[in-house]
């Protein structure tokens, strides 16, 4: 997860390879032709024009005779080939540009009504994809190495390099070499609706063409999609390096409520770290505490001065700023100016948002099918409608169960709740250890990176892998030590590993760390089964990053049993289910709010990050006292803006709740089977159909939140 954090995706161009590098599923772009070409305008007086309106310029295709064209191909291929010779010709004019020549030649010399010479074509292109899409992956993984892998201090060159995308301009130099056209010619494009009523009736050959073809259903120049990857790294910087030293937050008196040394990133830590502090006799004064600094981020009322520095001291209520005393200082602390004027930081959270919007709007042309990157993310990325996702959200979030199931969390903390219980961490399987037994348990087992890649084939064989194939599970993954918290990339061609992250502290991996690294385990475990078990290796992948999601969480669900804890038994899988649906609740509205800010954002393409701030801000309490606030208080909070996903990864926030509503799937499933190892490899290596064909093959239904809603009522009555 993108610590969840994931993949989704700076480095790599986003048609071959649509590689969020935490996780990544690998959905492409495809496109339904128009039938009739209609002549761009005669050019207007010069204007100096949007980028976004010069990328509307470009991508005006050029005036053919389909009808004439169409019909000398019928003459020479005969009537069985109309319907091809309709569909691949509208492809390849949908994309044609006066400077790629004479379209009519093309098609006339290109087209391919021979049966095997097509399928000698398609097994060649699978081929040659593999390569190049794999060692290009591999290129954006290097120059980024510095920026994703703990390797030493950073240097001046490294985001320079992040920012490069070696893919950028291969989907452009396909196309001006023919290649592209070439398949659009031979293979067919469908749209999502005929994917979805055709697609269980599809031969794994046909799977494989439309996703040959779909990696082809835009065209973006070069420069759009490098615009896109260094808005993207630019981001990621800035949240990969957004510390916080807890032990300089002091309180009203001045005291000092977290220890020295506990430097913890937003929001992952943060929120980890909160949902730590139950059953702390201090905790939930150290939790408020923690919810004010997320506001105060969230609002861009943060002093700038205390960002990733231990040489000031900060009371987050009063929002004052002090010198800290020489002996508070961590020995490693980093070299910062003391700043005591309490400027807050500028809008830079939303500053690099806008950024990431005004690169994606440039794509909005290239692709007429998906025109703003809102669609993209779903009818491309997901192939799950976005009305269809913010449906089954809004089951969720309106679900009679919700006042339910706090009751039974007031009931055990003995107090009404209020925001910081958005992180309930107490529906737990029977008799497990406090959170500090854990970190004792997993400091000693994991005390570095090295350590956790050794006991790889030991964890799989627990997990229900046999064991010679939790060997070679292990085999094709690589552990490095994250400098962020966390995340899992996967390989693209077979001989190539995939990488997990995972960042270890001084002291050794703590439980919260390691609980992340089996998430990011099952990543990989799932990467590595849809791309070396798969049958075609155009089908690499699962449909979207919320199944990655979900197959991850099957693993993290499982994380205590790994460290040799009890199996759980009907209590503790009440206590499950209850659990996934509190967490599936929980974000689905920061879901919410992530879209809804994309909606504003096209409504208002001119606003400044100022503006942008303010209508964050409002969607994220307006959809907070609409949920969240009947059942949690806190009116008015603006707390479900805090996920750094809004601002690195943007648009991906819906895939998490998706990912527990398929997980639940999945282990509904897999407890009727009682066979992880097996069952996960056979749903794994399915590979990249749409959602509902996939979760059909896995489990026999669609994708759908009855099964949650109706254990989690199943589990309240039992209570």
């Amino acid at each position: 997860m993108l610590p969840l954090r994931p993949l989704p995706s700076t480095i790599l161009f986003a048609l071959l390879l649509a590689c969020d590098a935490r996780p990544a599923a690998k959905p492409e772009v495809r496109v339904a032709a128009p039938e009739v070409v209609v002549t761009p305008p005669a050019a207007a007086a010069p204007v100096v024009a949007s980028p976004a309106a010069a990328e509307a310029e470009a991508a005006a295709p050029v005036a053919v005779d389909l009808v004439g064209l169409k019909a000398g191909l019928l003459r020479v291929h005969g009537a069985a080939q109309q319907a091809r010779i309709d569909r691949g010709v509208d492809q390849v004019a949908a994309l044609w540009r006066s400077e790629d020549g004479d379209l009519a030649a093309f098609v006339t010399e290109f087209f391919i009504a021979d049966p095997a010479v097509r399928g000698a074509t398609f097994a060649r292109l699978m081929a040659v994809f593999e390569q190049v899409e794999g060692h290009t992956h591999e290129i954006g993984r290097e120059v980024r190495r510095a920026s994703d892998v703990d390797v030493g201090p950073l240097l001046s060159v490294d985001p320079l390099l992040a920012a490069y995308d070696p893919g950028a301009r291969m989907i452009e130099d396909l196309f001006t070499t023919r290649v592209g056209f070439l398949v659009l010619l031979n293979f067919p494009l469908t749209t999502l609706a005929e994917r979805d009523e055709h697609g269980a009736s599809y031969s794994r050959r046909q799977w494989a063409e439309l996703r040959l073809a779909g990696r082809f259903g835009r065209r973006v120049p070069g420069e759009v999609r490098q615009a896109v990857t260094k808005a993207s790294a630019e981001a990621d910087r800035y949240i990969s390096q957004y510390n916080l030293w807890m032990h300089h937050l002091v309180d009203a008196r001045g005291e000092r409520l977290f220890p020295a040394g506990l430097r913890l990133i937003s929001h992952w830590n943060l929120r980890d770290e909160l949902k730590g502090r139950y059953g702390d006799p201090e905790g939930l004064a150290r939790q408020r505490l923690i919810i004010t600094v997320m506001e105060r981020i969230v609002t861009q009322t943060i002093p700038a001065a205390v960002i990733d520095n231990p040489r000031v001291d900060w009371n987050p209520v009063a929002n004052t700023v002090n010198a800290a005393p020489a002996d508070s200082v961590e020995a490693d602390a980093p070299a910062r100016p003391v700043t005591l004027d309490g400027a807050r930081e500028d809008d830079v959270r939303y500053a690099l948002l806008l950024a990431q919007f005004h690169a994606a709007r440039r794509e909005d042309p290239h692709v007429p099918a998906a025109p703003t990157a809102i669609a993209r993310s779903f009818e491309i990325g997901r192939e799950l409608p976005e009305a269809r996702v913010q449906a089954l959200l809004e089951q969720v979030l309106r679900s009679p169960l919700v006042p339910r199931v706090a009751r039974v969390i007031e009931g055990r903390l003995g107090r009404k709740l209020e925001p910081v219980d958005l992180w309930y961490p107490g529906f737990k399987a029977s008799g497990a250890p406090p959170e500090a037994e854990l970190d004792v348990r997993t400091r000693a087992r994991y005390p570095d990176a090295e350590a956790f890649a050794r006991d790889l084939p030991q964890l799989l064989t627990g997990l229900g892998f046999a064991p010679a194939r939790a060997r070679w599970l292990a085999e094709h993954i690589r552990v490095d030590p994250s400098r962020g918290a966390g995340h899992a990339l996967q390989a693209v061609r077979r001989g190539d590993f995939a990488r997990l992250r995972t960042r270890v502290g001084a002291g050794g991996m703590d439980y919260k760390g390691y609980n992340i690294a089996v998430h990011e385990l099952g990543h990989n475990v799932e990467q590595v089964f849809s791309l070396e078990a798969v049958d075609h290796t155009l089908l690499a992948g699962v449909p979207n990053n919320a199944f990655t999601e979900a197959l991850a969480f099957v693993f993290q669900a499982r994380d205590l049993e790994l460290l040799g804890l009890k199996r759980p038994d009907a209590a503790s899988e009440r206590e499950r289910v209850l659990n996934d649906f509190w967490q599936t609740w929980e974000i689905a509205g920061v879901a919410l709010v992530d879209v809804a800010a994309w909606h504003w954002m096209y409504a208002h393409p001119e606003a400044s990050p100022a503006e942008l701030r303010e209508a964050v801000v409002g969607i994220a309490r307006a959809t907070w006292d609409r949920y969240y606030a009947p059942v949690l208080g806190g009116q008015g909070t603006p707390l479900l803006g805090i996920y750094s996903h809004m601002i690195s990864y943007p648009l991906y926030l819906s895939d998490y709740p998706l990912g527990h509503l398929i997980a639940f799937q999945i282990e509904e499933h897999l407890q009727k089977s009682g066979k992880l190892g097996a069952e996960f490899e056979r749903m794994a290596s399915f590979g990249s159909v749409t959602p509902d064909v996939w979760m059909t093959h896995a489990t026999g239904a669609p994708v759908s939140a009855e099964p949650l809603l109706r254990a989690t009522g199943a589990a309240l009555a039992a209570l």
